[in-house]
């Protein structure tokens, strides 16, 4: 694989604004608007981002801790699921700025 960065793809629960902080900063953020994804179920967005070979980054800790134990229990393989706290789209960016600074793309997964 040999990816270095982490690209992104957002729950319709995250801000759109966090996307665009990331590409401005000249990271891959994709929407769950932009993939015309809005009102799918949980399982068809993470299926969406492991396709994309995308980190799934969302607020919904109880699904997608239950998501991540059923990837985990079937070996089925993930790009990565992060779940933020609810904070200002600002806050959010800093810390996946600091999680872009220490791990790789292909540490991310799984």
């Amino acid at each position: 694989m040999n990816r270095l960065f982490i690209e992104f793809y957002l729950d319709e629960d995250v801000s759109v604004l966090i996307a665009d902080m990331l590409r401005a900063r000249g990271f891959v953020a994709v929407t769950t608007h932009e993939a015309g994804l809005l009102g799918s179920t949980d399982e068809e967005q993470l299926e969406f981002a492991v396709g994309q070979r995308k980190a799934f980054l969302t607020h919904n800790r109880v699904d997608f801790e239950s998501l991540a134990r059923q990837y985990f229990s079937t070996s089925q393989t993930h790009y990565g699921i992060i779940i933020a706290v609810r904070r200002s789209p600002q806050e959010i960016v800093r810390r996946l700025l600091t999680i872009l600074d220490q791990v790789t793309a292909d540490e991310m997964v799984n």
